[in-house]
């Protein structure tokens, strides 16, 4: 494994030597860095041209100036990276640092996202090949892919920014309306859940009838500015979790598994109320070191009390503390929201990645930092979903065809049982390329997102580079997203052998 990873790093460095050096010959070489002060009337004219040659290193023959780029670039080795500067003088290091948290942030979170949904989507969809639901899924994340970004930035500005700031000021959904969603949301389900067509009307039936009852209930408990949750509400749903993964893995027989998982949801409440003022008022260290805890303990839970299953028990526990902890942090966002809306009024901007000269305390600046994310994430996620959704789709189907999978199920064991243990495991190899080019490419591609929404990050530095024939902004551009593609390449390859062990690298 140490042999094929550095056979693998030390072809990447070449790989990376030639990219960088193509780059940076094409960027000095697409216009001239002094053309606004060539055309400038100010007297001091040749003292910023001087300035600006001295900064930029313009004196110097090309070269000399990149191997003065890869020398900064390999003190990154010992942590002190040099990056050079930009045109206007300023330590091109320090704006990446910036730009790069903004941008990781966001790209991040939408992949994450646009995994989860995607291959979600994907599996239930192989599973339920050609009907009604797959061709509608199949159409709609084909047309989210081939969405115009800019377009589809202008319309979440419109709908869900200034629309929803609009109805927030005073929440209001006509029973005409909330039954229009109540029919919409059960046809939805019920190719969901699909079964005779017993079980799918009453599927439509009660969604229809519920959710308008629901609807109307929020508006008179005024949720949308009052939401709240509580310690029973979350209890409840971490139950539910951990009575699905349960039945999803080994079935609800399976005592060595189950009991694992109720423990936590018992630890959870138990928790809930431990860390109820800590929480009020936390930082992220706190979060972090809870949701590690909220991990390792329910993991250490279901190794302990899963016997033979421990591997499945563990599983199980982790994932039912894991959503514990987030249904916790959603309650204290709920009881930070109406401060929130106080504080800020219009909750979700159109422009910038955080809201100037805003006071609050932590959950205020949480909620909005995440407003910020909510429009550029959705963008970026929809865009991706139709890669993770297809891919796993056909992986699914490939998968289900071998010889293996018609076995297991001569084997009288049950549908959930051949698709979730024997099925995905295998049809996750190709998705984990997926995944590694695809990081790499929303990197790329908030090129424009950026723009459209205001962000300063990665993208708007790499455009305000090219704009002014500044090498070195759009060399330190090069450098992350050039390694990000190299290191979850190389992750891929190893996640490989993990998936399938019949796979040695």
């Amino acid at each position: 494994m140490l042999k094929f990873i550095a056979k693998r790093l030390g072809s990447a460095i070449g790989v990376l030597f030639a990219a960088s050096l193509l780059l940076y010959i094409l960027v000095i070489n697409s216009g001239d860095p002094l053309k606004d002060l060539r055309e400038s009337n100010a007297d001091n004219r040749e003292y910023l041209m001087a300035q600006r040659i001295e900064y930029m290193e313009l004196d110097q023959p090309w070269y000399l100036r990149y191997w003065d780029w890869l020398t900064g670039v390999s003190k990154c080795f010992v942590g002190q990276c040099d990056l050079g500067r930009n045109i206007n003088g300023v330590e091109v290091s320090g704006l990446l640092a910036n730009a790069a948290a903004s941008t990781l942030r966001l790209v991040l979170i939408a992949t994450v996202i646009a995994a989860i949904l995607g291959i979600a989507i994907g599996v239930l969809t192989a599973v339920r090949q050609y009907s009604g639901l797959d061709y509608i899924v199949t159409f709609l994340t084909f047309l989210f892919f081939s969405l115009p970004v800019f377009w589809a930035a202008v319309l979440l500005k419109e709908y869900l920014a200034i629309g929803f700031n609009d109805w927030i000021a005073s929440p209001d959904i006509s029973l005409g309306t909330s039954i229009l969603i109540g029919i919409v949301l059960g046809l939805i389900m019920q190719m969901f859940l699909a079964g005779s067509l017993k079980r799918r009307a009453l599927t439509f039936v009660a969604v229809a009838i519920f959710v308008p009852l629901v609807l109307q209930y929020s508006l008179w408990l005024n949720f949308y500015r009052f939401p709240q949750m509580g310690p029973a509400i979350v209890v409840v749903l971490t139950l539910l979790v951990a009575l699905s993964a349960t039945s999803m893995t080994a079935g609800l027989k399976e005592k060595r598994v189950l009991y694992p998982a109720l423990i936590t949801v018992v630890l959870v409440l138990a928790a809930y109320y431990a860390t109820f003022y800590l929480m009020s008022e936390p930082n992220t260290w706190i979060l972090l070191g809870g949701l590690i805890l909220a991990v390792a303990i329910p993991a250490l839970v279901g190794r302990l009390m899963g016997g033979r299953l421990r591997k499945n028990a563990a599983s199980v526990a982790m994932v039912t503390g894991f959503v514990g902890a987030a249904l916790t942090v959603i309650d204290h966002i709920f009881r930070a929201w109406p401060g929130f809306l106080d504080n800020k009024g219009r909750p979700i901007s159109t422009i910038g990645s955080s809201t100037a000269n805003f006071e609050g305390g932590y959950w205020d600046h949480f909620l909005d930092n995440g407003t910020q994310l909510l429009l550029p994430t959705i963008l970026l996620a929809i865009i991706s979903l139709a890669s993770y959704s297809r891919y796993t789709r056909s992986s699914m189907l490939e998968v289900q065809q071998q010889d293996y999978i018609r076995t297991a199920r001569s084997k009288g064991l049950s549908e959930r049982t051949v698709i979730f243990r024997h099925a995905f495991r295998n049809a996750m190899i190709p998705i984990a390329t997926i995944a590694a080019f695809d990081f790499a490419g929303l990197i790329g591609g908030a090129v424009i997102t950026e723009r459209v929404f205001g962000w300063k990050g990665m993208g708007e530095m790499f455009a305000t580079g090219l704009d002014h024939v500044d090498a070195n902004p759009v060399m330190a551009f090069f450098l992350v997203t050039g390694t990000a593609a190299i290191i979850f390449n190389l992750l891929a390859d190893i996640v490989y052998a993990m998936l399938d062990p019949r796979i040695r690298v």
